[in-house]
């Protein structure tokens, strides 16, 4: 059975792919469940599920099991700390926190997840996560020394996303925070883009199409939303995925 990782490589090779993030404290069981069919319709191409704040394994593996139900998209657990787990997601993002100043968001937490995630099985897709102004709760409470969008800011995001391509991660995240009122900026998603090899996903407000199309041609291979959706905002989801599908077709004429 191919593994969610070889999924989206094999999504990639046609172009940029899109991904909707849940969150299990807010999104819980059935209004999740219409969420991530809603944007299963809009044509997003996997299910991120996890929070800043309040996840549990009651609550995660809750809307896990409605999300399946009405969905086969691949789900990806998204996690914070170890104290919450689901046996029903297909793979977990295994990230580090990089410019966290807590060792805690680097290691200690993934150190005290990887014996349970070994016993259940899990897919483990290694992620190196860099937190970008304005970085909303998710910045707090990992502690990040943030990303600024100046040149001293580029530069230190991309000495990050090396660091987590010679570490071996298989992809680098730009994350701007959940409810952002600023995007990761194009210059910044460019710049870390033309240094590294392996994809590079962005997510953190982006809430138009016009938002979409900045990230995407800079250089994002996938792009995460999350708040539009849970906010009920499917005009927009969609719009946003379009700009998606657009560059998909291009990229396979």
């Amino acid at each position: 059975m191919t593994g969610v990782f070889d999924r989206i490589l094999t999504l990639l090779a046609d172009g940029p792919m899109h991904m909707t993030l849940l969150d299990p404290a807010s999104s819980t069981g059935k209004d999740g469940e219409g969420i991530a069919l809603a944007a299963a319709r809009a044509g997003t191409h996997a299910l991120m599920v996890g929070g800043s704040t309040d996840v549990s394994s009651e609550n995660l593996d809750e809307l896990v099991r409605h999300i399946k139900d009405a969905t086969r998209l691949p789900v990806i657990y998204f996690p914070s700390t170890a104290g919450a787990m689901s046996p029903s997601v297909d793979a977990i993002y295994f990230l580090s926190a990089l410019n966290s100043r807590d060792p805690r968001y680097i290691i200690r937490e993934q150190a005290k997840g990887a014996p349970l995630i070994g016993g259940l099985g899990i897919e483990t897709i290694a992620m190196g996560y860099i937190l970008v102004t304005p970085g909303m709760k998710v910045g707090t409470v990992s502690k990040a020394d943030l990303i600024t969008h100046d040149d001293d800011g580029i530069h230190a995001a991309v000495g990050y996303a090396l660091a987590a391509q010679h570490f071996g991660m298989r992809l680098v995240y730009l994350e701007a925070g959940s409810g952002a009122d600023t995007p990761v900026p194009p210059a910044l998603i460019r710049a870390v883009k033309q240094a590294i090899d392996i994809p590079l996903v962005v997510g953190g407000g982006i809430r138009t199409a016009a938002q979409a199309a900045a990230a995407l041609a800079a250089g994002a291979d996938i792009l995460v939303t999350g708040t539009v959706a849970e906010r009920g905002g499917f005009e927009a989801l969609a719009a946003i995925i379009s700009e998606v599908t657009k560059r998909r077709s291009r990229s396979s004429e």
